[in-house]
């Protein structure tokens, strides 16, 4: 049988291994961030009906600017943003992929600040952009004197700041990206894939006067829409002139947009369980820290948890319950989402029976 080091691959590849998760069927899946709760159902049957008018024209190519999603992207967003302002893709990763595919690639590199979301270095790979990366400080924190120091260690093309971070749930504040927008002349791209579940003024305010500012989003999280894949930026008219050069041709299907439109058009409904999923998030660091585990305050929809003896351990145990969190990689930490109070309740009367697998010193 072939293998894949058998295959006239690019070199660059060779070795790697694709992104991807745990995916085994358990009763309570709290590993990838996504939404536990159900769209209400209301809001699924105008999407449903949304669909049906879209599939009797699937016959037609979709509308190449998805001009009816922009809008409704910009009216969501507010500030001030309209049509023009706003790009969108199958997923926010879709949308950091065409902007390295405009911005970056070969010869070119993107600054990342691990530990961030592990598709930020894949996608550089893809696209054959350099990755190279700065620290954060031990809270996980990047001052603006820190971001500057790195954009002048290694003049990067792009920049990439995630807020609230992934897998951290820690913010990147509004001075520290105005401080790596003014240390470099090239793109600045915050992904504010858990921004909903945040208190903090977004990056959005930025924007005005800054045509090299990208701020990116998700319907994946807050909307509870994960399975329609829809993402989207708000940025300076001319980025998406920019993406319209690498993106394929009708790259958002009908049903895609129709959906998505149908979704927008009941946010309030969609966001109304934001603040319950906020509430179990403060509930899982509140019992996690109550039982000797060290949670990093966080502003998104999950927790990583340090002062963890044996991930690897503490991980398979909780999955032998049928409970399934992520080990992101960090020495002695995992990762858990927020979900609804019933899958606290489990996740946390779980961690209490486990709790000798904690309180290692760090």
């Amino acid at each position: 049988m072939t293998s894949l080091s058998d295959l006239p691959i690019r070199d660059d590849l060779r070795g790697l291994t694709p992104y991807g998760a745990p995916t085994d069927p358990v009763r309570i899946q709290l590993n990838v961030n996504e939404n536990t709760h159900p769209i209400p159902e209301a809001v699924a049957t105008d999407i449903v009906m949304a669909l049906a008018g879209a599939v009797m024209n699937a016959n037609r190519y979709p509308d190449r600017e998805f001009t009816e999603l922009r809008e409704s992207l910009a009216a969501y967003l507010g500030h001030g943003l309209a049509a023009d302002n706003i790009w969108a893709a199958n997923g926010s990763n879709e949308v950091l992929q065409q902007t390295l595919q405009a911005f970056g690639g070969p010869g070119r590199r993107v600054l990342g600040f691990p530990p961030t979301y592990s598709m930020h270095s894949i996608i550089a790979s893809g696209t054959g952009t350099e990755w190279v990366t700065a620290p954060r400080d031990p809270a996980y924190d990047i001052t603006p004197e820190s971001v500057v120091a790195a954009i002048a260690e290694h003049t990067p093309d792009v920049v990439f700041l995630c807020s609230p971070n992934n897998p951290t749930g820690t913010p990147v504040s509004n001075d520290t990206i105005v401080a790596a927008y003014d240390a470099t002349d090239g793109i600045v791209l915050v992904d504010e894939a858990y921004a909903e579940f945040s208190d903090r003024e977004s990056a959005l305010s930025l924007l005005e006067g800054r045509p090299r500012l990208l701020v990116s989003r998700t319907m994946s999280k807050a909307f509870a829409f994960a399975g329609a894949r829809v993402g989207y930026l708000a940025a300076d008219p001319a980025i998406a002139d920019a993406l319209r050069l690498v993106r394929l041709p009708y790259h958002l299907s009908a049903l895609t947009q129709a959906a998505a439109v149908a979704a927008l058009a009941h946010a309030p409904q969609m966001l109304a369980m934001v603040d319950e999923i906020k509430a179990q998030r403060d509930r899982m660091s509140a019992g996690l820290e109550a039982l000797g585990f060290t949670p990093v305050p966080s502003e998104s929809n999950f927790v990583l948890f340090g002062n963890v003896a044996d991930p690897q351990e503490l991980f398979h145990k909780l999955l032998i319950q049928d409970i399934l969190i992520r080990d992101v990689g960090i020495p002695h930490h995992l990762r858990v989402t927020a979900g609804t109070e019933e899958e606290t309740t489990a996740f946390l009367d779980a961690m209490a029976d486990l709790q000798t697998l904690g309180r290692v010193e760090q």
